[in-house]
């Protein structure tokens, strides 16, 4: 079965462009191509795809709240975010919006038809540079509180972290996650496969209940597997 992918961008050249580029693939379809967010979103309702690669300003409805809106639907398609612009407000209003990826046009073309299996298997992927972006805004900031100190004479407390049962192979991993390095330079760091990379990334995903690797990197950071910058 192929994944059915609605394309949403405002510039023509786009359109046609990852038209071809999906189309010379066996395993991606296109199914229907959009101008506008209010475009994409009717055609979320008619057509039902699998994957809508969305972009962020379109003329009338824009990306985020095109997203917001598709991703409200029954059975709602996943959501990858294609754009050429970065700032943070883009980024976060995306993920927010319900994006299980935000990308930027200037990755390399076999990097977005990935993107766009990765999303389709239900994975949330973001660009390392925007991943790594993330991390140190959540870095600089002064972060949760530090757990209260036990009460005089209280019973011994269960371990309330959250890496109480995951592998030290899988602290390694997160910790990795956690400085922003994608299953291939973890790979490459930990001297493993870059599919082993992706099975104990997946297997925190299942363990933490994570949403996606920004939500693994904010664990990593409250757990104090990535130290805090001063």
């Amino acid at each position: 079965m192929s994944v059915r992918v609605l394309l949403a961008d405002d510039q023509p050249l786009m359109l046609v462009g990852l038209g071809i580029l999906i189309g010379d693939t066996d395993d991606l379809e296109v199914v229907g191509e959009a101008g506008d967010g209010r475009e994409a979103v009717r055609l979320v309702r008619e057509l039902r795809p699998d994957v809508v690669v969305m972009d962020i300003r379109m003329p009338g409805m824009n990306g985020i709240e095109a997203t917001r809106q598709a991703t409200a639907e029954p059975d709602p398609p996943k959501v990858l975010v294609l754009t050429t612009f970065d700032d943070d407000e883009y980024v976060y209003g995306a993920l927010r919006a319900g994006a299980s990826g935000f990308l930027l046009k200037s990755m390399a073309l076999n990097a977005i038809l990935d993107a766009i299996r990765v999303v389709a298997a239900g994975d949330a992927l973001i660009a390392p540079s925007v991943t790594r972006r993330l991390i140190a805004d959540f870095a600089g900031t002064s972060g949760p509180a530090a757990p209260a100190a036990p009460e005089p004479n209280a019973g011994p407390a269960a371990d309330p972290s959250p890496l109480a049962g995951i592998t030290d192979r899988e602290r390694e991993v997160l910790a990795l996650v956690g400085q922003g390095l994608s299953n291939g330079e973890i790979a490459e760091r930990l001297v493993i496969s870059a599919a082993t990379a992706k099975t104990h990334v997946g297997r925190l995903f299942t363990k933490l209940e994570a949403r996606d690797r920004v939500h693994l990197a904010i664990i990593a950071f409250e757990t104090g597997l990535v130290p805090r910058r001063r």
